[in-house]
């Protein structure tokens, strides 16, 4: 990974951060993403000590704010001159419904939102520094889901395991989307489901059934160090180089979903995306 240029969101913590620090350790540069100016601070210094690489570095921006986004987006634009790799890992699930910065349910601003817009943002960027990936992490939640496009913020039925499935449902077919789009761009696009991991995503679902889904989670989880594999190997390994519009799990490709084929759905989701975060204005 020497002289490649990788952006990782949600790498203040698990899976995201022990994949900037992996991707640091092959040799990379490595821009995390994070909203807390301290904890950015203290995970690089971390970063640059555990790799031996001092080319980490941060930028702030708050994920389910899209102007915050657009502001980090043209900062990056500005310091570097080229992009390799561009890995969405934010998320979150929140127990009560609530809305963003931009009147958007959080859980679908955050973990889908976010990951259109910066990406849509960024693609002149990765096209002109071809041959380039986007790894967008999903779930294996996502199966059994269904998007309601007359519901899709669940005004009506919220409840976090709900909204976080959907998220991650949409994160696929948005992949799977992006790479009919990206055809003859130089830039592959594919969607990983890490697998059950030991993290701190369910620390917005309250403080009694936080801790009980985390605690029912551990028994069976992965260490976060485990769950990465499957993140560095597809922004890494030779072995996944011009692959584009498909699903891991882990490092073995499988199938998602049957919904998540359907081209009309995920056509529909991203003109609805594109109307949401006024990308096509």
């Amino acid at each position: 990974m020497n002289g490649k240029i990788c952006m990782v969101t949600g790498a203040t913590s698990g899976i995201g951060k022990h994949t900037a620090q992996e991707l640091a350790r092959l040799g990379a540069t490595v821009i995390i993403i994070g909203r807390n100016p301290a904890k950015c601070d203290q995970t690089v210094s971390e970063l640059r000590t555990a790799s031996g690489n001092s080319q980490v570095h941060c930028l702030l921006a708050d994920l389910s704010s899209q102007a915050d986004i657009r502001r980090m987006t043209a900062e990056f634009k500005e310091q570097y001159p080229r992009l390799d790799v561009l890995i969405n890992n934010a998320g979150a699930a929140f127990l009560r419904r609530g809305l963003s910065v931009d009147g958007i349910e959080k859980t679908f601003a955050l973990n889908h939102l976010s990951y259109f817009l910066l990406t849509n943002l960024l693609l002149d960027t990765l096209a002109a520094s071809a041959p380039t990936r986007i790894v967008n992490v999903s779930s294996g939640n996502h199966f059994g889901k269904h998007l309601d496009f007359n519901n899709l913020q669940l005004k009506r039925g919220y409840g976090p395991l709900e909204a976080y499935g959907r998220s991650k449902l949409a994160n696929i077919l948005f992949t799977y989307e992006l790479d009919r789009r990206l055809q003859g761009r130089g830039v592959t696009a594919n969607a990983l489901n890490p697998g059950l991991v030991m993290t701190n995503i369910w620390r917005n679902v309250g403080p009694v059934i936080g801790p009980i889904i985390s605690w029912l989670v551990s028994k069976n989880a992965q260490t976060p160090e485990e769950g990465a594999q499957g993140l560095i190997y597809l922004a890494s390994s030779p072995e996944v180089e011009g692959q584009s519009g498909k699903y891991f799990r882990k490092t073995v490709e499988m199938k998602s979903d049957p919904v998540t084929y359907d081209e009309q759905i995920a056509k529909q989701l991203w003109e609805v995306s594109e109307a949401m975060t006024g990308l096509k204005a």
